[in-house]
Order: C-alpha cells, then structure tokens, then sequence
C-alpha cells in the first residue's frame, strides 16, 4: 500500500514536471514572436 502511494506521488510529480517544461516552451515562444516584430 505505501509502495502504491509513492509511486502515485512520482507520477504527480513528473506530471508537474512536464506541464512546466510546456509553459516554458509557450513563453519561450511568446517571447520570440514579440522580438521579431521589433
């Protein structure tokens, strides 16, 4: 039982993981298309 609790808690986390990495693609992103228009 605690073995399933931790592997939830490494799943959470590495799901974290990526959706941070995405915004910091968006933004990364973002910030490019704004500099080309200057």
């Amino acid at each position: 039982m605690k073995q399933a609790g931790i592997l939830v808690a490494l799943a959470v986390l590495l799901a974290g993981c990526a959706t941070v990495d995405g915004v910091g693609q968006d933004i990364s992103r973002g910030a490019q298309r704004v500099a080309g228009w200057f």
